[in-house]
């Protein structure tokens, strides 16, 4: 098959002009003040480290999914994982999985989304607050293998600031294309010293309604993902099978309210049970309670703002069942995490944040028909780490610096038996299973970065970010059939470090009607950890193809930026976006599972309790694919539209809504899901969700 390639060299050209075309502009607002958002990390707004987003509000609820992935995923430099409506993960600037740090309420969020993109993110949306993306020195505190970036969720379990009467939320909705039901409350009070906190939420939807078929290409394509194997025919359209998700969760919070700070707990309970619509079907049980502890003092003693001490517990699990309900395997992990941050007052023109975090984990996947190990076996993971952040401004210059030593160590159960080689039927090599040994690693990350005003509202930054990132259980350990990628993954115990670099050059405009901001930037890995495709296949485990976790060069270029009008202001407001990036490994050929190049535009207006927005993107072509996946992926035009009026009844706020997506019908696959479930499950068709909130 002849491809296209896609002009990547027009995008980036557009990008720039979107920083070119304002420069004409002028502007008399005046600088925002710098301030301290929920997660403790400094943003004046220009995000002049990396770019930097934070979602909240009204966007946020127009923006709102049930899944993190699909909340996020039109989001600039983000695109997502798709695996139905029940499991989609964000993928930053082209990474995604370990390199892309998930956290809730700042502490890692304890599932095991990481390792395949079929596993949900166990973090319930609908009672979201607020979405921060962080990329360099910022995501340092948290991690030091976020090399595309870290996610955090914040829903405010543990209240900070003593409510001064019953307060909260209820919201209810209803989505045609899958006959979605969603029900969620929210309630926070005080008693006496305490304030108390209660979320819950009720989520259900049935398989949604596809456009055309299921199967890329149409009922006849008939695709052989593994070598040898006979070409699957899937002939579904209407209703696109094992695409439902059901959830819900239940959130208790109490905080000790202090003139000097707070001291609170919390705890989570969450339930998922979603499909998995590959070509063979499938379905996910999922649950998990989480514990939360926070306490921090403010002024604790001379020269510092605050100190905090957080924690975390959960306990996590998810049966995967075949497509005619028998449970085949069940995954556990076990996690508990510890920081303390200690924050300085400003000293020679810098303020920043030292601290401490300690982790530990039990990954355990059993099969359940031989009460074996499944793919990967029994690890015991731990983590110790001390960061330094440190933001200041020195006349024109802004300067944010950042390091974190991290200090990993992946132990496997010595006893664990792999099963014979000759047993899985290797064709036409024969591949043996890792080595089960012990494996320690010494990490240090760094980040430098600076912003100059060249002149009132504008700015040039630099930022460069040395990252590195241990490799993880099953990129070390694995050795097993893995049924919703169609691949027998094989670890390899001899993995070394993963080291990224990254430099960025920002271009931005923060002040006026007219506002910009243009991102070039470049991340060159040293021994990037991925699957290659052997060319081999497991005959005993349906022609799954071999695939062994690899090390090589590789690098990442890209572009993204936006050009906004009055946005998120009063009246009408517009915005025209774009991101491009290419992937590859240094000795040629593309990396896989890489998105698109998109443009897109968004209009909107809010007034006197309307709001109304609508937004369209195109989703180019993706013909850059690793040598080993089948496409093109196909482009597509994504249309989307929001109203919502709110009125003030009394002591409640009265919001009525509509949400309007995919309103062309268009049949949208995401070049970053693996070929097993992107070739038959294509994302949902035109959809209609109404919705009421009531807010007191």
């Amino acid at each position: 098959m002849k491809h296209r390639h896609y002009p990547l060299q027009k995008l980036v050209l557009i990008l720039l002009a979107i920083l070119l075309s304002n420069l004409a502009w002028s502007q008399s607002d005046a600088e925002p003040a710098l301030q301290l958002n929920v997660s403790g990390v400094r943003d004046d707004g220009q995000g002049f480290l990396s770019p930097n987003k934070v979602l909240s509000g009204d966007e946020l609820q127009n923006k709102l999914s049930g899944t993190l992935g699909a909340t996020l995923a039109n989001e600039l430099g983000v695109s997502a994982t798709g695996y139905g409506a029940g499991a989609s993960r964000p993928v930053i600037r082209g990474l995604e999985g370990a390199r892309v740090q998930i956290l809730q309420n700042g502490l890692s969020v304890g599932d095991v989304s990481s390792i395949s993109a079929d596993h949900a993110v166990a973090n319930p949306m609908q009672n979201t607050h607020q979405i921060e993306i962080l990329r360099g020195a910022s995501a340092l505190m948290y991690g030091s293998g976020s090399s595309g970036g870290l996610v955090n969720v914040v829903n405010d379990r543990i209240v900070t600031s003593m409510p001064d009467a019953l307060s909260g939320a209820i919201n209810t909705s209803y989505e045609t294309a899958n006959q979605g039901k969603t029900g969620n409350l929210e309630l926070d009070g005080p008693a006496g010293p305490l304030a108390l906190h209660l979320d819950s939420t009720i989520s259900n939807s049935n398989n949604y309604r596809i456009p055309g078929y299921a199967e890329q290409g149409g009922p006849n394509a008939n695709w052989a993902i593994n070598p040898t194997a006979p070409p699957v025919n899937i002939p579904y359209s209407g209703k696109l099978p094992f695409s439902y998700s059901n959830q819900n969760s239940l959130g208790l919070g109490a905080s000790y309210l202090r003139s000097d700070g707070y001291t609170g707990i919390s705890l989570e309970r969450m339930n998922h049970n979603y499909g998995i619509p590959t070509a063979e079907g499938g379905f996910i049980q999922q649950s998990q309670n989480r514990y939360d502890f926070a306490h921090q003092t403010n002024d604790p003693f001379d020269g510092f703002s605050s100190i905090k001490v957080s924690a975390a517990n959960t306990n996590y699990q998810h049966t995967e069942f075949t497509n005619n309900g028998v449970a085949s395997t069940q995954w556990n992990n076990t996690a508990t995490e510890a920081r303390l941050e200690l924050a300085h007052k400003e000293l020679l023109g810098s303020r920043g944040v030292i601290g401490a975090q300690l982790t530990g984990s039990t990954l355990n996947a059993i099969d359940l028909s031989t009460n074996n190990y499944a793919i990967v076996p029994q690890t015991k993971s731990n983590s110790s780490a001390l960061f330094w952040v440190e933001e200041g401004r020195y006349g024109a210059l802004k300067t944010n610096l950042g390091a974190r030593y991290n200090y990993a160590a992946q132990n496997p159960n010595s006893a664990t038996q792999f099963p014979n080689p000759g047993s899985q039927g290797f064709q036409p090599n024969s591949y043996g299973p890792p080595t089960i040994q012990n494996r320690q690693f010494n990490l240090m990350s760094y980040s430098a970065g600076g912003m100059v005003d060249v002149t009132r509202g504008y700015g040039i930054g630099l930022a460069y970010t040395v990252s590195q990132r241990a490799p993880t259980p099953q990129e070390l350990y694995s050795y097993g059939p893995h049924d919703s990628t169609a691949t027998f993954d094989i670890g390899n115990s001899n993995l070394g470090t993963e080291t990224s670099h990254n430099i960025e050059l920002s271009f931005q405009k923060t002040l006026g009607l007219i506002r910009s901001k243009v991102s070039l930037y470049r991340n060159q890995f040293t021994n990037y950890i991925y699957g290659f495709y052997t060319g081999s296949y497991s005959a005993t485990n349906d022609n799954f193809s071999v695939v062994q976790a690899s090390q090589a060069n590789a690098n990442i270029r890209g572009a993204e930026g936006e050009l906004t009008y009055n946005w998120n202001q009063t009246g009408i407001g517009g915005r025209v976006f774009g991101d491009v990036l290419q992937g590859s490994f240094n000795a040629g050929g593309n990396l896989p599972l890489q998105p698109a190049p998109r443009l897109g535009t968004e209009l909107a207006y809010q007034r006197e309790g309307w709001l109304t927005s609508a937004t369209y993107i195109y989703s180019y072509q993706q013909n850059r694919l690793a040598s080993w996946e089948i496409g093109p992926t196909p482009s597509y035009n994504l249309l989307n539209a929001n109203l919502s009026y709110t009125e003030r009844i009394g002591k409640i706020n009265w919001t009525g809504y509509l949400s309007l997506k995919n309103l062309l019908n268009e049949e949208i696959r995401y070049a970053t899901s693996p070929m097993a479930v992107r070739l038959y499950a294509p994302q949902s068709g035109r959809s209609l969700m109404v919705g009421v909130r009531a807010a007191f």
